[in-house]
């Protein structure tokens, strides 16, 4: 569990991302550029912003083409009334989880291991 906060903004198409910005990640569509950035970076440089969230990152190396492992950690964490927004890098997944629900989602993370440990070892 990161310690940041984390939040997540937009810049529309006909905008210039500000020079220097340290996003976590930017992605790129039509309709803009979202940004992951930290809540302090994105206070600082005044850019509209929501969804303040935690982030944590899966230890697990999971292959860009595993099938259903997100929709596992999604679905347990649904059924505790908690959204997620899954970011995959090439060696982690990370979760970013509502930042008052990050040690709700952390306990969730902790069920799942354990079963899956029970089931697998």
């Amino acid at each position: 569990l990161a310690p940041d906060v984390y939040v997540f903004a937009t810049i529309p198409p006909d905008s210039v991302t500000p020079d220097g910005i340290e996003a976590l990640m930017r992605f790129h569509e039509a309709e803009g550029t979202t940004l992951i950035l930290t809540r302090e970076e994105a206070m600082a440089r005044h850019i509209d912003h929501s969804f303040a969230c935690r982030m944590i990152t899966l230890e697990v190396h999971s292959a860009l083409e595993a099938v259903g492992f997100i929709a596992t950690i999604s679905a347990a964490l649904a059924a505790q009334g908690m959204g997620v927004n899954p970011v995959a890098g090439y060696f982690h997944d990370h979760l970013f989880v509502p930042q008052d629900r990050a040690d709700d989602a952390m306990a969730v993370l902790a069920e799942l291991s354990s079963a899956a440990a029970k089931t697998h070892g």
